[in-house]
């Protein structure tokens, strides 16, 4: 079965050696060459990752990602772990971290103290990965692997490196880090870290099945099981952590769902009145509101949701007038 699945994917005619396979992730061959090569575009594409995060422009981030080389030495991880042998692949995904992060550190510097990190979509949306984010990366490190393994299709490889985040979230990191969002940083850490190990499981799974295993043991079949057993460790506390995190995000979604039914039965008998927004705050959720005249009672919109959020969550009223309103 295996060997009718290894043809289909990789007819001889288009399969790469494993000797071709292992230079270009592994950067052997031409060393000096790939090694400038590799931090000389690192650099580059988390400075303008840095900068497309700093200015909010999603165009300027995919170009970041097409050009950001993390995934190479990600998938020589996952070849080297098949071939049970020991490379340098681990140094340069940890240099490149370091690296990334320094730069979102220093572009954190021209943010201003009071910078809203959430009303930036390039942050808000890395730093609450969920598991359909690990789907996604699982589905991509499966491309990548292939694209690596097939001479005819290296040509997918860029849109493989926009699917799987890996440079921008690490700007972020920094970028959280410099403005003391601790917890930011953290989750956009989380999301990086999901895509590597998904990465490398769909590299171990792909190449294994393509018959890019060693031939018998080898010297370093300890050191290679140490790996696999790592990377095995690393998936499960990210699932858990995902799943925790998915969880937390259907449960807001749920009470912010809960908090606008009741605004709206809540207005709906003021002339004009309108609920804009309902927003969420750190343990306040904020209700937005456009009114000619003056609101009902906040405390019937309080007692409206009571049972829906728990006591931990404060509800607040702002209405067109920049009036704040808390609801206790």
């Amino acid at each position: 079965m295996l060997t009718t699945l290894r043809q289909k994917l990789l007819p001889e005619s288009q399969r790469r050696t494993l000797e071709e396979l292992s230079e270009d992730l592994e950067f052997t061959g031409d060393t000096v060459g790939k090694q400038s090569a590799f931090w000389s575009m690192l650099v580059l594409s988390g400075i303008i990752a840095a900068a497309g995060v700093f200015s909010d422009s999603t165009a300027t981030v995919i170009g970041a990602m097409i050009i950001a080389p993390l995934s190479t030495p990600i998938m020589g991880i996952a070849l080297a772990v098949v071939k049970r042998q020991i490379n340098g692949s681990i140094p340069y995904v940890l240099g490149g971290v370091a690296v990334v992060v320094a730069l979102g550190l220093l572009f954190s510097l021209a943010l201003p103290a009071d910078y809203e990190l959430l009303g930036n979509s390039q942050i808000s949306g890395r730093v609450s990965p969920s598991l359909i984010d690990l789907v996604a990366a699982l589905g991509s490190g499966l491309a990548g692997a292939l694209a690596f393994a097939r001479r005819d299709v290296g040509s997918v490889l860029p849109g493989v490196a926009i699917s799987i985040s890996l440079v921008p979230p690490l700007v972020v990191v920094g970028l959280c880090l410099g403005q003391g969002s601790f917890g930011l940083a953290a989750g956009a850490m989380l999301l990086f870290v999901s895509n590597v190990v998904s990465l490398v499981i769909a590299g171990l799974f792909l190449f294994t099945v393509l018959g890019y295993t060693a031939p018998g043991d080898t010297a370093d079949d300890a050191h290679a099981d140490r790996t696999s057993k790592t990377v095995a460790l690393l998936f499960t506390v990210v699932v858990v952590f995902l799943g925790i995190n998915t969880a937390a995000n259907y449960l807001l979604a749920h009470w912010e769902s809960a908090v606008k039914q009741a605004a709206d039965r809540w207005v709906a008998d003021t002339a004009g009145a309108e609920v804009t927004e309902v927003s969420q705050r750190g343990t306040v959720f904020e209700v937005h509101v456009t009114s000619p005249s003056d609101l009902p009672p906040v405390s019937r919109l309080a007692t409206a949701v009571e049972k829906e959020l728990p006591d931990l969550i404060d509800l607040r009223v702002v209405n067109t007038r920049g009036e704040v309103i808390d609801a206790d």
